[in-house]
């Protein structure tokens, strides 16, 4: 379930749940809830879903390069000096 939920989306489904009694308020809600949201969204330190896998992938490549150093220190430690 990878739905993307953008400030667009999560006002349409305000306003779709939004009661009967306060269905006469809608445009006025609309347009102050969008503009909350939307300076919500924008102040959110938030990257994309394709950033995010990337750093992982460099992540994981650089954990594994640290194993394998790790493994050659502890290998070249383990040798008598002469």
């Amino acid at each position: 379930m990878s739905e993307k939920l953008d400030a667009e989306t999560l006002l349409k489904r305000l306003m779709e749940d939004l009661p009967a009694s306060l269905q006469v308020f809608r445009s006025d809600l609309e347009a102050h809830a969008g503009r909350v949201l939307r300076d919500a969204t924008r102040r959110l330190d938030l990257v994309s879903r394709e950033e995010f896998d990337a750093q992982s992938r460099v992540l994981q490549r650089s954990r594994e390069l640290i194993d394998r150093l790790e493994a050659r220190v502890a290998a070249l430690e383990s040798k008598p000096t002469r």
